[in-house]
C-alpha cells in the first residue's frame, strides 16, 4: 500500500471537477439553508481558502463553507442540519483544529469545515484532588492546557512532541511522544469525552457511559464524532528537567539500551531516539544549548561519515531534589553503552522542554522553511523486525539526511488501551519510526518527488519483507487499504461508523467511507 503522492491529489481534484459537472456539489438552496441556521457563531462562504490547506502542504480542497462556532450547540445544529438533508445531499463536515494534518485529512471538498479553535465561551477547568483532571475544549491547543494546569502545579501525563495542536485533533489519532513508554499515548489518559456524532447528537461518554462511542472516538480519525471536550488525567508537574543527549554508532546497542530503559522500574521520564545520517558537526550544533560532560573528549569525536544514533532522555526534578536527580542520572547512564565522549546535557524548565519544537518552528518560519510541503512517513514497527528494517532503510534506501529528523524509539503495547480505535503491531514492544521530511525545493534532493520516492521504497520493502508494520497518521486513499490497515478490527470500525455517522458526513478527508447512499435501518 503505497503512500499517496501528488498524483493522488491530482486524481482527487479531477474527481471533484467531474462531480461538479454532474451537480454533486451543494446547490444554492442547501448553502442558503446553512446561512439561515440560528447560531451563536457564524458561517463564512467566501473567505474559505485558509482552511483548504494544511501542514502537509500537498493537497488543497476548497470547502463550500466554514463554520466559526460560538458554541458546541452550533456544531451540533450544523451536523444535524446536514444529516436532515438526507442521502441525496453531498455535504460533508470536517473538524479542523490547528490544521496539522498531512494529506488533507482536515479538509472537506465542497463541504463544511468547522474551525474548532473558534469556539467561544469554553474554558479550561482544572480539578485537583486525589485523581486530578482538566476539562479541555476540543479546539484548545495543548500548549494552553499545559500553561493552565501548571498554574495548579499539575500537568497531563502524556504528550506529543509538538504542543501547538488541538486536544480533539491528537485524541482522534493517538498522541505519542517520549512519555508513552510509561503512560501510554494520550488516548490512554482520557477519562471522559463530549462528542457531536454524525447525527448531530451531543453525547457525553466515558468507560462507564456510552463506552462504545468513547473508545471508538479515541484514535477514531474523526469518523464517529467531533470531540468538543475531553477530560484529561493529570499528575503533579515538576519544575525542572535534566535534558540529555548521547550518541551511539552501533544500532544493536542503541535499541537494546532503549528497550532496557522502557522496561526498567526506575528509569528516565522521557525516552526518544533519533537516526542521524551524514550529518557532520552534529555535536557543534548542540553546543549552542547543551554542554558536553567532557569538553576535551567531545572535541575529538569524529563521526567518519557513519550513521549515528542519538538517544534523548530527560529526568524531571525540583530544585530541592537536584542532588537526588544527579545521583539517579549517574546510575542510569552507567548502564548505557553510548560513546562516552558524546554525553551532552542541559537543565531547562518543564515548560521549555515540552514546548521545545515550537522554538525550532520560530526559527524555520523566520527562514521561510516552515510552510513548505511535509511528505512525512510514520510507521509502527514490531521489535522482531526492527533490525531488518534498519539494515535496509538506513543501510541502503536512505543515503542522505532525509531533510528532516528521523525518530526511532520503542514503546510498550501494554500501555496502549486496546479498546480504542488505534491500530498497532501485535508485539509487546514496537518502535515508532518517523521520517519527518520537508520539501523546500521543486526538484532534486529537497523535492516532494524525491521524498515520496524514498517513502514508497520503504513501504514496499516493509510489505515485501513482511515486516508487520502499521502506518500511523496513515494517508491511505482507498477503503481497501483501510480494511487491510484495520485487519480483524475493520468490522468493529465499520459497525461504529454505521451507528454514529450512517450518512458518512464526518471527516471525509480521511477517505475511509465515501459519502454515498446507505440504509438507515440499524
Amino acid at each position: 500500500m503505497k503512500p499517496p503522492s501528488l498524483v493522488h491529489c491530482f486524481k482527487l481534484l479531477v474527481l471533484l471537477a467531474l462531480a461538479r459537472l454532474t451537480m454533486h456539489v451543494p446547490d444554492e438552496d442547501a448553502l442558503s439553508s446553512l446561512g439561515a441556521l440560528r447560531l451563536d457563531g457564524h458561517f463564512s462562504f467566501h473567505d474559505v481558502s485558509a482552511v483548504a490547506r494544511d501542514f502537509g502542504n500537498q493537497c488543497s480542497f476548497l470547502p463550500a463553507a466554514v463554520l466559526h462556532p460560538g458554541s458546541v450547540s452550533d456544531i451540533a445544529t450544523t451536523v444535524r442540519h446536514v444529516f436532515s438533508l438526507g442521502e441525496g445531499s453531498p455535504l460533508t463536515v470536517a473538524a479542523r483544529g490547528h490544521g496539522h494534518s498531512l494529506m488533507g485529512q482536515s479538509q472537506a471538498a465542497q463541504g463544511i469545515v468547522v474551525r474548532m479553535e473558534s469556539l467561544q465561551g469554553a474554558r479550561l477547568q482544572v480539578h485537583g484532588g486525589v485523581s486530578p483532571f482538566v476539562d479541555a475544549p476540543g479546539g484548545e491547543l495543548w500548549i494552553n492546557v499545559l500553561r493552565e494546569t501548571l498554574k495548579h502545579g499539575l500537568a497531563p501525563k502524556s504528550w506529543t512532541d509538538y504542543l501547538h495542536l488541538t486536544v480533539g485533533g491528537t485524541l482522534s489519532n493517538a498522541g505519542v511522544s517520549g512519555q508513552a513508554f510509561r503512560h501510554g499515548p494520550q488516548v490512554s489518559n482520557v477519562n471522559q469525552l463530549e462528542i457531536v456524532t454524525g447525527r448531530g447528537d451531543v453525547v457525553t461518554c466515558s468507560p462507564e457511559d456510552n463506552s462504545d462511542l468513547f473508545y471508538g472516538a479515541l484514535g477514531g480519525l474523526g469518523q464517529f464524532g467531533i470531540i468538543t471536550r475531553a477530560r484529561i488525567a493529570l499528575e503533579p508537574a515538576p519544575k525542572m528537567v535534566r535534558w540529555i543527549r548521547v550518541l551511539y554508532s552501533d544500532f544493536e546497542s542503541f535499541t537494546e539500551d532503549q528497550e532496557m530503559l522502557i522496561m526498567a522500574e526506575n528509569s528516565f521520564d522521557y525516552i526518544e531516539g533519533f537516526v542521524i545520517i551524514n550529518r557532520t558537526g552534529i555535536l557543534n550544533n548542540w553546543r549552542a544549548s547543551f554542554k558536553p560532560q567532557d569538553p576535551v573528549q567531545a572535541s575529538h569525536f569524529q563521526s567518519d561519515g557513519r550513521v549515528l544514533y542519538c538517544l534523548e532522555l530527560t529526568k524531571n526534578f525540583n530544585s530541592d531534589d537536584a542532588d537526588i536527580m544527579e545521583q539517579e542520572v549517574t546510575v542510569l547512564l552507567s548502564r548505557l553503552r553510548f560513546r562516552q565522549s558524546t554525553l551532552f546535557h542541559t537543565d531547562v524548565t518543564y515548560l521549555e522542554f515540552l514546548d521545545r519544537v515550537h522554538t525550532s518552528e520560530l526559527k524555520l518560519r523566520a527562514q521561510g522553511l516552515w510552510e513548505v510541503p511535509h511528505p512525512w512517513l510514520n510507521l509502527l514497527i514490531p521489535r522482531s523486525s526492527i533490525h531488518r528494517f534498519a539494515k535496509e532503510v538506513f543501510g541502503k534506501i536512505l543515503k542522505d539526511s532525509n531533510n528532516g529528523p528521523i525518530l526511532l524509539y520503542p514503546v510498550n503495547k501494554s500501555k496502549w488501551d486496546n479498546r480504542t480505535s488505534v491500530v498497532i503491531p501485535d508485539e509487546e514492544i514496537f518502535y515508532l519510526v518517523g521520517l519527518l521530511s520537508s520539501a523546500p525545493s521543486l526538484s532534486g534532493h529537497g523535492s516532494i518527488a524525491h521524498a515520496m520516492n524514498l517513502n514508497n521504497q520503504i513501504v514496499e520493502f516493509c510489505e515485501e519483507a513482511d515486516i508487520g508494520m502499521k502506518q500511523y497518521l496513515a494517508p491511505y486513499t482507498t477503503q481497501q487499504q483501510w480494511k487491510a490497515h484495520f485487519g480483524a478490527r475493520w468490522e468493529t470500525f465499520e459497525r461504529r461508523k454505521h451507528r454514529y455517522d450512517p450518512l458518512a458526513i464526518l471527516a471525509p478527508g480521511q477517505r475511509i467511507f465515501p459519502k454515498a447512499s446507505r440504509p438507515l435501518s440499524l
